[in-house]
């Protein structure tokens, strides 16, 4: 890869980050805080969170394998996304390399941040290449985004064709593992040490049940952390978000036994759609969803509307033509919705 210094954008690069007083003070454990002009009344919610959520961090740590100084915490997955465009990408001079269909996200803060966005699409097995990615790639591409288990096809992309994008590519390559806890796939998080281009984004808003609570994570080399930390607003996860995680990582076994469940509940739905007259065709999913191309979306979409029940309709976006996105919900919702499309039509 190039260096870090040449993928970044140099006004960042030589930025002088802003110093909060929660920053500043280090040291004693203190009992009077004078520092950050706070009301000294409405005791715990009156003070700053810690800017960098160090606690949680190193809890997180101990369940994902990593050094707590290897995670960037976020408001969402989002935060982080967009934080890659702008340490990273030149306005109205960089682009970025993404797979077609994927997360919609990763082409807004594209154009959000005046990066030109170059789609490669996937294959008729929702596979891509590695080789394609790199064709579309040039001298001023600083980012290749991949989502595994890919959002909305499900499926994991190719591990190898990944390790080798890796390899080949001289800027970052972005590998969002979201739903990686309803696969078998290993994380690319025990990659880290191997590639330094390389950040994998997860976040705590899909197993660990938490989506409210707005907290994503990006692990990546020691030098990208300390680059997004520089630029994230200064105390982006609020201290409410903090103690639920901590929380949330308390009871990890409880984590596991509603991602066995929904795997579980992910094939029930699967066996069961295959036997719908409206289902054409059913693809294959590692996430707590699956897409399924049926006889006519829109018409379908409106109808479990209709019912109550709302389905994600994706047909507009690339290679899914009247397909649903139907996420893996609990046995009476999934019920629920059996019988209605059961009834369609009749």
């Amino acid at each position: 890869m190039k260096s870090l210094q040449e993928l970044t954008r140099p006004n960042i690069w030589n930025l002088k980050p802003y110093s909060s007083a929660r920053d500043e003070y280090q040291g004693v454990e203190a009992t009077v805080f004078l520092d950050a002009n706070e009301n000294p009344y409405n005791t715990p919610h009156n003070r700053y969170p810690d800017p960098m959520q160090w606690e949680l961090k190193k809890q997180l740590a101990n369940i994902k394998k990593v050094s707590p100084k290897h995670i960037f915490l976020g408001n969402g997955s989002d935060e982080a996304i967009d934080l890659v465009f702008r340490a990273f990408c030149e306005p109205g001079k960089d682009n970025v390399v993404a797979i077609d269909p994927t997360y919609g996200m990763y082409e807004v803060c594209a154009e959000v941040n005046d990066i030109a966005y170059r789609k490669v699409l996937l294959d008729e097995h929702f596979q891509f290449s590695a080789d394609k990615l790199l064709a579309a790639a040039d001298e001023r591409t600083k980012l290749i985004f991949l989502c595994s288990p890919n959002n909305p096809t499900g499926n994991d992309l190719l591990h190898s064709e990944i390790e080798k994008l890796l390899r080949t590519f001289e800027g970052l390559v972005i590998v969002d593992e979201a739903y990686n806890d309803f696969s078998e796939a290993p994380s690319f998080l025990s990659q880290l040490e191997s590639f330094p281009n390389l950040i994998v984004l997860q976040t705590f808003s899909k197993a660990w049940g938490c989506a409210a609570i707005r907290l994503g994570m990006a692990f990546a080399s020691i030098e990208i952390i300390s680059i997004l930390s520089k630029i994230k607003y200064p105390y982006n996860v609020n201290q409410l978000t903090q103690q639920q995680a901590m929380e949330m990582l308390r009871k990890y076994y409880e984590i596991e036994r509603w991602v066995k469940t929904i795997k579980e509940e992910r094939g029930y739905l699967e066996a069961e759609f295959a036997k719908l007259p409206c289902a054409v065709s059913l693809f294959p999913s590692n996430a707590n969803f699956f897409l399924v191309r049926v006889t006519d979306a829109v018409k379908i979409y409106n109808y479990l509307v209709g019912e109550g029940i709302i389905v994600r309709n994706r047909h507009k976006i690339a290679l899914c033509g009247n397909c649903l996105r139907v996420t893996v919900g609990t046995r009476a919702e999934n019920d629920m919705l059996l019988n209605a499309l059961r009834r369609y039509g009749r």
